[in-house]
Formats: structure tokens, C-alpha cells, sequence
């Protein structure tokens, strides 16, 4: 399974949520961010690759929205609702996107 991650500069919790799965035997996992001034930016070729898209905010799924509507026609977006308070590999990070992903995807 192909998994994309969002955020906003892809500096904080997309690149955390993309150390996290990247070890899941069953999981291909990315990132990227919506900003011009993202570590990496989204492209249309990450949201061709992914199955399925995690944003960590509405906003995200907005701007994605706006930006690649013609391919995410068919994509499945999850908003987790995580707010922008955390660093890299924050503990606490780690642990809500470890348990947020595994019970939407039943990957226990």
C-alpha cells in the first residue's frame, strides 16, 4: 500500500508520519507538504502514487484540492487533525500517528 503524508512545509509531522510507516512491511510510505517553500512540495506524480493520502490538517486537503483536483478524483484523503505543535519524531506525535493510521487502515 501506498501512503502519502501532508503537511504544510513537510519539516515536522509528514516527514515524522513517513519515518513511522516506512518500516511496515505492508506500507510504501511518502511525504511532502502543500507550501511553495515545503522541504519537498506535493507533486501530481506523489498523489498518482499514493492509494491513499493522510493531510494532517483540513487546510491541507483544501489546498491539495485546489491545486491537483483532476487527480485526486478517485483518491481516498484521511484529515487526522493534528495540530502544527509538535517537532520531528516527537514521542507524542509518533504515538498519535502510529494509532490513527494502523485503525484506519486495520493495520494492527
Amino acid at each position: 500500500m501506498h501512503i502519502l503524508f501532508v503537511c504544510s512545509r513537510n519539516q515536522w509531522r509528514s516527514p515524522t508520519a513517513e519515518q513511522v510507516w516506512r518500516r511496515h512491511p505492508m506500507v510504501q510510505a511518502r511525504s511532502g507538504g502543500t507550501s511553495p517553500n515545503a522541504r519537498h512540495r506535493v507533486s501530481m506524480s506523489d498523489i498518482q502514487w499514493a492509494d491513499v493520502i493522510f493531510v494532517m490538517e483540513e487546510k491541507h486537503k483544501s489546498r491539495l484540492l485546489a491545486e491537483h483536483r483532476q487527480v485526486l478524483n478517485d483518491k481516498v484523503i484521511h484529515v487526522l487533525d493534528i495540530p502544527d505543535e509538535y517537532k520531528y519524531m516527537d514521542p507524542e506525535l509518533v504515538t498519535q500517528l502510529q494509532e490513527a493510521v494502523a485503525d484506519i487502515l486495520d493495520l494492527h
